[in-house]
């Protein structure tokens, strides 16, 4: 997956094309923060930021704030993530307010149930259960089904951070389920992830099922 979002971005740059680079870059700094490389997801952001200086959309700096909150995040800078997750939000409420379309390749705008739900996984890595479970989680698992599934499973950790074992097994649940019928990996990877984080000799009935779902599921 790394080498495939590395290819993306050398590609973006053939063309000297700076927003696509910016945006190539700037996802492969959201993949480093999912997969817990803090530091390398902020000096990718801070790289995307120079490649666009001081000509970015509006869109592009209400984004990469929020992909700075993920790196943080990942780095378990509580203090810096809400920071820039503030930022973010106050950027994308002007946005809304401008009503501009958004440029290529940002084919959709970036709104703020998505720095909401940006706030969730920020606070899923944190282990803060008041992020997570602040947020309307009903707006918020909407979408591509596999997106979705993702936020579903932050949510789940949410809970379970904050003692809820029986909610948070039920919701990774959900996902799980739908990880299975896309045969995803990284969503199955990702409930592994949420179930490793309980540790307990005598774990409930949701657990146990939970357990017996994915045990023996290789993807």
């Amino acid at each position: 997956m790394r080498s495939r979002v590395g290819g993306a971005v050398k590609a973006a740059r053939t063309p000297r094309n700076p927003l696509l680079t910016a945006y190539q870059t700037g996802t492969f700094a959201q993949f480093e923060a999912h997969a817990g490389n803090g530091v390398e997801a902020l000096n990718l952001a801070r790289r995307a930021r120079r490649v666009l200086s001081d000509k970015r959309p509006a869109v592009a700096d209400a984004w990469l704030l929020s992909v700075e909150a993920l790196g943080h995040a990942a780095a378990g800078d509580r203090r810096s993530a809400d920071r820039t997750l503030t930022a973010s939000r106050t950027a994308t409420e002007a946005l809304a307010a401008g009503q501009e379309p958004p440029p290529w390749p940002w084919v959709f705008s970036f709104t703020p149930d998505k720095v909401a739900a940006c706030r969730v996984t920020c606070g899923a890595r944190l282990g803060l259960p008041e992020w997570v479970l602040d947020e309307d989680v009903e707006a918020l698992t909407t979408g591509h089904a596999k997106q979705r599934a993702l936020l579903v499973l932050d949510i789940a950790a949410g809970h379970l951070a904050g003692g809820r074992v029986e909610a948070a097994f039920a919701f990774a649940s959900r996902a799980l389920e739908v990880g299975l019928r896309y045969r995803s990996g990284r969503i199955v990877e990702r409930a592994r992830g949420v179930r490793r984080s309980l540790a307990t000799s005598s774990p409930p009935k949701a657990v146990r099922d939970f357990d017996e779902r994915l045990h023996g599921v290789y993807l």
